[in-house]
């Protein structure tokens, strides 16, 4: 079923709570989405199907987390085609399909949050606000669903840290639930945005994974200063692709050192440009 609007969607979810009675004591499942949905968001749904009683997926562009005018606008939408791909799957799902008035009123700007400095690094750092903009449409979709649990993928670590983050701020009673990264045959993180990418470029964009897999080979063997240089050369010897960030930091706090604590995981994340397109992707060291 689709839902538009909060009371709708809230009627809908009071309803399913009090009539269900199966395996799962009626827990709901709730995975957010900016649509173009691909194989990793469907693996969450899986994923939530085996957990819960009630699935539920939102699809919502989310304007106040886009600091780029032009990115938002060339963001892929289909919601047609993504309502045929979660109902392939199951037809037992609710899916929230918000507009921006519903979501935030005649004025869509976002709340301010303090995380600790999770949101300063990497993404934060490249994409001011980008964060709050996150954390608030889905402190908000947090408060209307109220789920169980909520399912993220790993490709956006960060913003798997600032989602945990976000539910000790709010005190919510909710389990983030991370699930592996999905890839293509190639090796690329599956992402919406390589829908935007030629042919050629989707075969060229393999090289960020690629890249990944020489840092974890090389991480027990050399310095995080090689490290660095070795990805450093490979880029510079791979122009069609432009590095805008590569860092090697601990998983928890997402800050970088000089030396190598053999307490920590640590986690490489690279963001790059393929022509216009910008992909991000992350690979765990140890």
């Amino acid at each position: 079923m689709i839902y538009t609007t909060q009371e709708s969607l809230k009627k809908a979810l009071f309803e399913g709570r009090n009539t269900l009675n199966r395996t799962h004591e009626n827990r709901i499942g709730f995975i957010p989405t900016m649509g173009a949905l691909h194989k990793g968001h469907l693996s969450l749904v899986e994923r939530a199907m085996e957990e819960n009683d009630i699935m539920m997926v939102s699809i919502f562009v989310n304007p106040t987390q886009f600091n780029n005018c032009a990115d938002l606008e060339k963001y892929p939408r289909n919601p047609e085609k993504d309502i045929s791909a979660l109902e392939s799957i199951t037809s037992d799902i609710l899916i929230y399909l918000p507009q921006i008035s519903e979501v935030y009123g005649e004025n869509p700007v976002s709340d301010e949050y303090d995380f600790d400095g999770l949101d300063q690094v990497m993404e934060g750092e490249h994409r001011k606000g980008h964060f709050d903009g996150v954390a608030t449409v889905l402190n908000k979709f947090f408060r209307t669903i109220k789920p169980d649990n909520a399912y993220f993928g790993e490709k956006d670590f960060q913003q798997l840290q600032i989602v945990k983050k976000l539910v000790d701020l709010e005190n919510l009673p909710i389990r983030i639930v991370e699930c592996p990264i999905l890839r293509e045959e190639n090796g690329l993180a599956m992402s919406s945005r390589n829908e935007r990418l030629t042919p050629r470029q989707f075969q060229d964009a393999a090289f960020i994974h690629k890249t990944l897999v020489e840092v974890r080979e090389k991480f027990d063997t050399h310095s995080f200063a090689e490290l660095n240089a070795i990805v450093a050369e490979r880029f510079l010897l791979n122009p069609g692709i432009n590095l805008e960030y590569f860092e090697i930091v601990n998983e928890d706090t997402l800050k970088t050192t000089d030396q190598k604590d053999p307490t920590v995981y640590y986690r490489a994340f690279i963001a790059a440009f393929v022509g216009e397109v910008r992909l991000i992707d992350n690979m765990s060291l140890n």
